[in-house]
C-alpha cells in the first residue's frame, strides 16, 4: 500500500543529446527514398518503362545516391536527369538529414513514343 504525501517528484535528469544515442537509416530505406523521388520527378513514366532503382552508400551524416531510370523518347534527358537529381536531393535530405553530395542518374534505356517505333 503507497500513501500519497502530496509532494511533487522532482523531474528526471536531462540526458545530453550526444549521450541519448543515434539513429541509423539503413542504406536500403535511402534507396526506396531515393527511388520513389526519382519517380516523383519523372511521373508519368512511360508504358514500358520500368520504375527507377537506386542504390545507396551511406557515411556518417551522408548519402550518395545511384539512381537508374528509363525514358520517353524524344525528350531532354539532361533536363530530366537534373529533375532527378534536384527532387531526390531534396526528399532524402529532408526525409533523413543526410546531406546529398552526389546523385548520379544512369539512363538505361530509352522507350519510343507512340508511332516513334523501328521502321522497315
Amino acid at each position: 500500500m503507497t500513501v500519497e504525501t502530496g509532494t511533487p517528484r522532482p523531474a528526471p535528469a536531462l540526458v545530453p543529446p550526444a549521450e541519448r544515442g543515434a539513429t541509423r537509416i539503413a542504406d536500403r530505406v535511402v534507396a526506396k527514398i531515393a527511388a520513389q523521388a526519382a519517380r516523383e520527378a519523372l511521373a508519368p513514366l512511360p508504358g514500358a518503362a520500368a520504375a527507377p532503382h537506386a542504390t545507396v552508400v551511406t557515411g556518417r551524416q551522408t548519402a550518395r545516391v545511384s539512381v537508374d531510370v528509363e525514358l520517353g523518347y524524344p525528350c531532354d534527358i539532361g533536363a530530366r536527369c537534373a529533375a532527378v537529381r534536384r527532387r531526390v536531393t531534396e526528399r532524402v535530405g529532408a526525409l533523413t538529414a543526410m546531406a546529398v553530395p552526389e546523385v548520379a542518374v544512369r539512363v538505361e534505356r530509352l522507350h519510343p513514343a507512340a508511332g516513334q517505333g523501328r521502321t522497315s
